[in-house]
Formats: C-alpha cells, sequence, structure tokens
C-alpha cells in the first residue's frame, strides 16, 4: 500500500483477526478496530487480538458507530485501503434487536463511507452475504435478484451494499463487496451450529435442530475467506463477488454425523420448528472470484 495503513473493523472477530494476521504475514501496516461488544464472549475476541503479530499491528478499541472516534482515528493514520468487516451478524438474532442491527450494518457502514470520502481513502472491501440469495436457484450468482431478504440481518447489508455503490458512484471509491457464505475454523463465533453441537456433544447435553436437519450450507474455511478477502484489495471498480467454496453439500445432519465421528460420542438430538429467517440451502457459484480474483477454496470440511 506504499506506506499506507489499511484499516480492519472487527479486527478481533472471526474473519478479521484472521485477515489482520494474514495482512502482517505480508508486510502490511494494519490498524485494526473493534468495539469488544459482549454479544458471545470477550475473551474469545481478546485471545484472537493476541494471535496477530504486533510487528505492523496497531489495535483501538473504537465502534464504527460512532463517527467522532472513527474520524480521529482516519485523521492520525494515513490510511491506503478500509477492509469493513465490522457487523452484527446472526440471521435468527438481528428479529429480536433489529435496531442494533440497523445502527451497526448501516449507519456504521455510512460512517465508514463517508469518512473515506473526506480523507481521500481510494479502496473498500466490504463483507456481505449469502443470506441475500434467498428464493434463488443454486447455485447463487452474484447477478441474482436480491431485493427480497428475509432477515433484518440479510435486509442491513443489502443496505450496506447500496450505500457503498451509491458512494463508488458519486466519488469514485473502487469497492468489492464480498459474498460470504458459511464459514467455520479455529476460533470461530461460539453461536454458530458447529460450535454450539461440538460443545454439547462433548458435554453429554441435548442438541436443538431447527427444522429436519437436511438444510444445505456451503461451508467454507477461515483461511480461504480471509486469502480470498486480501485478494479483494485488487482494483475492480464496482464489483459484487460470492466467495464460497461452491458444493453446498454439508447438511446439519452431515455436520452432527461428523462430530460424533471424531468425538466418540452420540448425540441427544431434539428437533424443534424451523425460522422463517433460515434459507433451506445456499451454494456458490464462484467463477467470479477465480476469473478476478485469482481464487479459489483450497480446503475441504
Amino acid at each position: 500500500m506504499k506506506n499506507k495503513k489499511i484499516l480492519v473493523t472487527g479486527a478481533a472477530g472471526f474473519i478479521g483477526s484472521k485477515v489482520a494476521q494474514m495482512l502482517v504475514a505480508e508486510k502490511e501496516g494494519v490498524v485494526g478496530i473493534d468495539n469488544l461488544n459482549d454479544y458471545y464472549d470477550v475473551r474469545l475476541k481478546e485471545y484472537r487480538l493476541t494471535k496477530i503479530p504486533k510487528s505492523s499491528f496497531v489495535f483501538l478499541k473504537a465502534d464504527i458507530e460512532k463517527k467522532e472516534e472513527l474520524e480521529e482515528i482516519f485523521r492520525e493514520n494515513e490510511i491506503g485501503a478500509v477492509i469493513h468487516l465490522a457487523a452484527r451478524a446472526g440471521v435468527r438474532y438481528s428479529s429480536e434487536n433489529p435496531a442494533i442491527y440497523t445502527t451497526t450494518n448501516v449507519l456504521g457502514t455510512l460512517n465508514i463511507l463517508e469518512l473515506m470520502r473526506r480523507f481521500k481513502v481510494p479502496k473498500l472491501i466490504m463483507a456481505s452475504t449469502s443470506s441475500l440469495y434467498a428464493g434463488q436457484k443454486m447455485p447463487f450468482r452474484e447477478d441474482g435478484v436480491t431485493d427480497q431478504p428475509i432477515s433484518v440481518y440479510a435486509a442491513t447489508k443489502k443496505a450496506a451494499e447500496e450505500l457503498a455503490y451509491t458512494y463508488h458512484y458519486l466519488f469514485g471509491i473502487d469497492v468489492s463487496v464480498l459474498r460470504y457464505f458459511t464459514v467455520y475454523g479455529p476460533m470461530g463465533r461460539p453461536d454458530m451450529a458447529l460450535f454450539k453441537f461440538t460443545q454439547k456433544i462433548f458435554k453429554g447435553e441435548e442438541i436443538e435442530i431447527y427444522g429436519d436437519g437436511k438444510q444445505k450450507r456451503d461451508m467454507t474455511f477461515i483461511d480461504d475467506i480471509a486469502r480470498g478477502t486480501m485478494l479483494g484489495l485488487k482494483k475492480v471498480g464496482f464489483e459484487i463477488i460470492n466467495l464460497g467454496k461452491g458444493d453446498g453439500e454439508m447438511t446439519v445432519l452431515n455436520m452432527v454425523e461428523l462430530i460424533e465421528k471424531y468425538s466418540g460420542k452420540k448425540a441427544k438430538v431434539r428437533f424443534m420448528p424451523g425460522f422463517k429467517e433460515d434459507m433451506e440451502a445456499t451454494a456458490a457459484d464462484n467463477r467470479k472470484a477465480k476469473e478476478l480474483l485469482g481464487w479459489q477454496p483450497a480446503h475441504r470440511p
């Protein structure tokens, strides 16, 4: 980045911490910010931060919803690009707390964009979601219809995408919107099914499966996602790009079977009614990522 720093929002998060770690390994200067909220155990976020080498990494506790905090960071650091990964995550929880999702995912993104405009930061990478593809034919293509989100989370991510396009059109900011599919790996979010199931199965506790367990997910390893995110630094104009392994074959029941296999323990399962916000299946058409970024996944679950 020619002596400029890369600002990573959500740097204590699952994806953000891995991206920061890889950037430092590539000798990039990184400023990481995170508000360290208690949506899940803050100790995990703090632990992730210890894994990022401090050779060219600075962490600042800051909230993207608070523009004055962000403005000071932009003023005091010569930022050459922003990798915007801070967000309220979790589809079901968004229906219970829609205001929080809107202020973080929409207002927070607007704050980032406005400061990029003011401080003339030319490049944005922004995390979006496969949840926008509800009702579309699989594998999901980037040009599919995404204006009928079925969760508040997806709706806020769609709004953030539209804001990013507007700032690209009006002010020339180069934008890579990355639609992530289900991400797994070490130090992942503990509210995700993989980690909740594993913990309960090891403890001999009952797990709850919502729906029939045949829901399919495109499971993509964290290292692949982080590498694809870094490749998004390429100048593209404005592009929406899927980052997903591309097969969408892992069912919830398959996941439970794998945990049983490697733990040597039998799961106690209780089936519960499904949620309207949940998608039945996801699978990425990742040809655009391969063609535009030279990215393809290297890991299989």
